[in-house]
């Protein structure tokens, strides 16, 4: 029997991918368990400068937790919630970039995880939405605090009041995912995204990532005090003379990460 979520590594894109294309990728507890602790695998694997997480199959991305088998389980307090948020990035720091390949139906806990990307690319016939109230219980997966930050007030709250799905296009023009693309195109786009980013400096792009989601919420008089803190260390890199040289010579620059 196949596992719930598998992990490749390909040079230096880790591949995290959900897969239980039979049960449209719902995620069990152990499902949950291990896209967490891939997370921190990609996390402190020095070769890895980007992570890529999509759905196996064509029809999902990710729909959420398996109904059947870890929704009584929570309500009845039985999962450890250290352990399932760990697949949303609550309290788990990863740095290196996330880009979600959005390859069918991102509903719930799917959802909640895409939340926690940086980049999304999704196929035309994707769908989003966060059916919890449906069920009368909450999207408390992150997305309680995340989606109003990350597009309009009153969209968040139609999403997560409604329960109702919208489309790849409507999820674009929200600002919810960055582009929409043919079937046959989203691991062309998402690689070619992926090998840009690899080829920058991985401490200003790690340190980037560090700083904008740890200034987010404060005042900007502090926030622009603290900028520089994060920045310091790439400016004073070996990859930031290397680059410094390679701008100056006119070819491409070789960073080590250091």
């Amino acid at each position: 029997m196949e596992p719930p979520v598998l992990y490749k590594k390909e040079g230096q894109k880790a591949y995290i991918i959900f897969n239980r294309p039979q049960a449209m990728n719902a995620m069990t507890p152990e499902g949950f368990e291990m896209i967490g602790s891939y997370f921190l695998k990609a996390q402190h694997d020095k070769d890895i400068r980007v992570i890529i997480l999509t759905g196996t199959g064509e029809k999902a991305f990710c729909s959420g937790a398996d109904l059947k088998e870890t929704i009584p389980l929570i309500m009845e307090g039985k999962i450890d919630p250290e352990k399932t948020d760990s697949a949303v990035l609550k309290n788990t720091p990863v740095w290196k970039p996330i880009i979600a390949a959005v390859n069918g139906f991102c509903l719930a806990g799917g959802m909640e995880i895409l939340e926690a990307t940086d980049i999304r690319i999704a196929v035309e016939d994707a769908r989003f939405g966060l059916p919890e109230p449906k069920w009368s219980i909450m999207a408390a997966a992150g997305s309680l605090v995340r989606l109003v930050r990350q597009i309009p007030y009153c969209r968040a709250m139609e999403i997560l009041l409604t329960g109702e799905q919208i489309t790849a296009q409507e999820a674009k023009e929200i600002g919810l995912i960055n582009k929409v693309v043919p079937k046959d195109r989203l691991l062309v786009e998402v690689e070619r995204t992926a090998d840009i980013i690899c080829s920058n400096g991985p401490i200003a792009v790690q340190s980037t990532k560090k700083a904008v989601l740890r200034l987010l919420n404060l005042p900007m008089d502090i926030a622009f005090r603290e900028e520089w803190s994060y920045s310091e260390e790439a400016f004073k890199s070996e990859d930031s003379r290397e680059g410094i040289r390679a701008f100056a010579e006119k070819r491409s620059p070789n960073f080590i990460g250091k």
